[in-house]
């Protein structure tokens, strides 16, 4: 009786073990450092307000013309398209992993055979020949008694939603890449404006020494002095004008477009406005781990984390159950048909692995532990980010203030110099120096200006500021020509943003 009874046993032992997910749960790697951190620096350089959104940051500086680039770029950035396509990817994997619930095999056959058979010697010798055929369904189930599906599909889940992390990873660094680089436009037409202006004022300077000087009214000395300048400055413009056609074609390619002319800048020529202070809706140590990288690098141990209980199952017996239906006839009329039902459950277990299975195990533990030690660099690297933008707007704009003071006194020497010089009081070398300072101190003081706007930006990127985009993943054009090459299903469509396996005390995303 206890023979016949003990295959029921084992099913029942295995059962109650159904829901067992071997491998650990999911533990936020965080730091309690980051929970209550802030620096002087973030506290000067930072206020608390309600608008602009830290979503669409670049709204403080007011201009129409980075709204509508930044728009742009949204649309038809190759590497954010990248991105989105691999959040569809990722959603695919999901589907994989997904259907480890249920029978792994579900296999259909049929098949028609001619058979000619010539049998000869014996005391029957004949010949035959006939078809035989036959159908058959076979279906086989691993059960899921130690959680190696459900873990794989915890796992695929982590890895779908870090994919829409590094999706919004993408929208940071691409808007602050798409205003930094226009800013920087600005700054190099202010640059030239400032260099052309100063070459015309040396020009004329240098033609008054020429005169002065056929005429006998003054030294050569002068007048190569005056040339040097003038030329000097002069050979600045086709540096400055490189960069500036560097610059826009690299903002063109930003925002989809091939490098040229970008008629959309010629409705605002002038500088950004100056801001002295990035709005914040939420404390530092919140934003630091709202940012997407973060996120995503959580997301990634979450994943990982998975994958132990995935190898741990390995080491413990798999059960399936399984079933055939055959039916088999042939054109003989003497022979019978048949029609087999075959059933049972299969136990299989690879006790001998030679410690495989286990280094397997040490392996994806080993994994789990380097992205742990990376999320919680990169954290720190991302407060170091924050941080360095700050106190690097706090100074850029001291240096600002302090060389817009310096232009204005290198203009009012200029005058100065230039009246004495026309009414024997000074030489000529007081007219060039304060040319030459003041063409210094404007330069300074617009690169001053450039990067305390650099600055601002970078704190917002620091912070994760721009992550959220309420437009398609994948754009209606793409997503035509892939439904054309493949049969995507809903896959394409928008997806609610809930996994399938919550994360224990994950940071809620403001969708």
């Amino acid at each position: 009786m206890l023979k016949r009874s003990a295959p029921f046993l084992l099913l029942g032992v295995l059962a109650l073990n159904g829901c067992v997910r071997l491998g650990p749960d999911f533990q936020p790697p965080g730091e309690e450092w980051i929970k209550h951190w802030d620096s002087p620096a973030l506290e000067q350089s930072s206020q608390r307000g309600p608008t602009p959104d830290i979503r669409q940051w670049w709204k403080v500086f007011a201009d129409p013309v980075l709204d509508r680039l930044i728009a742009e770029s949204d649309a038809h950035n190759t590497s954010l398209k990248i991105a989105g396509l691999r959040v569809m990817e990722a959603r695919a994997q999901l589907g994989i992993a997904q259907a480890g619930l249920y029978p792994q095999q579900q296999q259909v056959s049929a098949d028609s055979q001619y058979v000619n058979r010539r049998q000869s010697g014996g005391s029957n010798p004949q010949d035959s020949h006939f078809w035989q055929y036959g159908a058959g369904f076979d279906v086989g189930w691993e059960l899921d008694f130690w959680g190696r599906f459900s873990r794989a599909i915890e796992s695929s889940d982590a890895s779908y939603f870090a994919a829409q992390a590094n999706y919004e990873d993408a929208l940071v660094l691409l808007r602050a890449q798409v205003a930094d680089t226009y800013f920087s436009l600005r700054t190099l037409e202010a640059r030239l404006r400032v260099a052309r202006e100063n070459a015309s004022q040396q020009k004329r300077s240098f033609e008054i020494t020429e005169k002065l000087f056929k005429s006998g009214q003054n030294a050569e000395l002068d007048l190569q002095q005056a040339k040097t300048q003038y030329l000097g400055t002069l050979s600045t413009i086709p540096d400055l004008e490189d960069q500036f056609l560097r610059t826009r074609n690299a903002l063109a390619v930003l925002i989809g477009q091939p490098p040229g002319a970008l008629p959309q800048l010629a409705e605002n020529a002038g500088l950004i406005p100056l801001v002295d202070r990035a709005v914040l809706q939420d404390v530092p140590a919140t934003l630091l781990l709202r940012r997407p990288d973060v996120r995503a690098a959580e997301l990634n141990v979450a994943a990982q984390s998975a994958l132990i209980g995935v190898a741990q199952s390995d080491l413990y017996p798999s059960l399936s159950l399984f079933g055939s239906i055959v039916w088999s006839t042939n054109s003989l009329g003497s022979t019978p048909n048949s029609l087999d039902l075959i059933g049972g459950p299969s136990l299989r277990w690879n006790v001998f692995d030679h410690g495989q299975i286990t280094n397997n195990v040490r392996v994806q533990d080993a994994r789990l532990q380097q992205l742990i030690e990376a999320y919680r660099d990169l954290v720190r690297q991302a407060a170091r980010e924050a941080d360095d933008a700050a106190s690097g707007l706090i100074k850029s704009l001291e240096r600002e203030r302090i060389l817009g003071e310096a232009s204005l006194a290198a203009q009012r020497s200029l005058v100065l110099a230039s009246a004495q010089y026309r009414e024997g009081y000074a030489d000529f070398q007081r007219v060039l120096d304060a040319q030459r300072a003041l063409l210094d101190q404007q330069d300074n003081y617009l690169i001053a200006r450039s990067n305390a706007v650099s600055n601002v930006i970078a704190l917002y990127k620091a912070l994760g500021g721009g992550w959220y985009s309420g437009q398609p993943k994948v754009d209606q054009a793409t997503r035509q020509q892939m439904e054309k090459r493949t049969d995507w299903g809903n896959l394409l469509e928008p997806a609610a943003a809930q996994p399938a396996f919550p994360l224990p005390q994950k940071v809620n995303e403001d969708e």
